[in-house]
């Protein structure tokens, strides 16, 4: 079996590395042409889209290695099966799945190496892809923000922020709210401006309200170093999860949880980065599983029921996604079902097929 195993990889890498080269050069040029004219208006130099291109390589990549592996797999094996080759092999009383065995190991190998890939050289490639994007498209982000609600020490404290300007640490039109652990109000202080001190917020003329037998009663603030919820918490809408790693993406959606801001989204992006990784994983089930069950038009037959599954995956993925981004679901049902639910499948369909 160790020289079967040894054939089929030789038969099924070569097409692989091609697949995975043409698939990458065309998103490439999907998205140089998408953004093209916009090159053209603000007279980008080429020098200059060459890199933001280079940049794209390794997400491209990533997004062409499912495709990839999906039309290796079910190419080598149609190929097999048109040149009556594995009709020796099941002549050999070899089952199809035995045979197959090493390929949905290729996939998990695959699932592996496509997380780590994308968390160590994707991310910060695409990173840098779009920071020199927005700089040369004139479409930098602003660091200042407007109407901003923080929820921090558990509840007990909360801000509300007119502007904050995220340059200069500075916020103007501050309200802060006090409260015990029953809600029940302690103080609510305003302030004008606070600028951000090393390690501490300082507040201007800030004016605190208590209430005192009854009776709203307000006086000066005096000046404290007590408020030290830090400058990052007050943008954290700023940064965009998929431009962080997946330990730094977990700090992120604690941090928004603790500030009392919306996070289901961000947890959402976060468990489809590592269910996204296994898609290399299902996509070499569906196609071997498929791969066996033809006996006339192999090679067309398989890459067309392998392409079907692989889009019915996607679209009930992306349903369950946007499920669980409404709160339909829960992060983890709407990332991990349709992956678990053809996995199901493919293993079903793989330990039937026939021989």
């Amino acid at each position: 079996m160790k020289i079967l195993d040894r054939y089929l990889i030789k038969q099924f890498f070569p097409v692989f590395l091609f697949a995975s080269c043409l698939f990458a050069l065309l998103l490439c040029m999907i998205d140089l042409f998408a953004n093209l004219s916009r090159y053209l208006n603000f007279e980008v130099s080429l020098a200059n889209v060459i890199r933001v291109t280079a940049y794209f390589i390794p997400k491209a990549f990533s997004y062409s290695l499912p495709i990839s592996l999906l039309f290796a797999v079910a190419y080598t094996l149609g190929d097999l099966f048109a040149r009556n080759e594995l009709t020796s092999i099941f002549a050999a009383g070899i089952p199809f799945w035995r045979f197959s065995r090493v390929l949905v190991i290729i996939g998990v190998f695959a699932s592996f190496f496509a997380f780590f890939f994308d968390d160590q050289i994707v991310i910060p490639t695409l990173k840098m892809k779009n920071d020199l994007s927005r700089v040369l498209l004139r479409n930098e982000r602003s660091d200042f923000q407007a109407d901003i609600v923080v929820k921090a020490r558990g509840g007990n404290l909360i801000y509300a922020v007119d502007f904050f300007d995220g340059e200069f640490l500075i916020m103007n039109g501050i309200s802060i709210i006090e409260q015990d652990d029953d809600g029940n109000l302690i103080s609510l202080i305003r302030a004008q401006r606070a600028r951000w001190r090393e390690y501490y917020w300082e507040l201007a003329n800030a004016i605190v309200y208590r209430w005192e037998d009854g009776i709203l009663r307000y006086d000066h603030k005096e000046e404290t170093d007590i408020y030290r919820e830090d400058p990052e918490t007050f943008r954290r809408n700023l940064v965009n999860i998929e431009e962080l790693h997946f330990r730094d993406a977990r700090l992120l959606i604690e941090d928004l949880r603790i500030a009392g801001l919306p996070f289901t989204s961000a947890l959402v992006d976060y468990h489809h980065r590592f269910s996204f990784s296994t898609v290399s994983f299902v996509v070499i089930m569906l196609s071997v599983s498929m791969g066996g069950r033809f006996r006339k038009n192999i090679l067309l037959m398989s890459l067309f029921s392998s392409i079907s599954a692989a889009v019915v995956f996607y679209i009930i993925e992306m349903i369950t996604m946007m499920m669980a981004r409404m709160g339909y679901l829960s992060p983890i049902v709407g990332t991990w079902f349709p992956v678990v639910f053809f996995i199901i499948i493919g293993f079903l369909l793989l330990r039937t097929a026939k021989t």
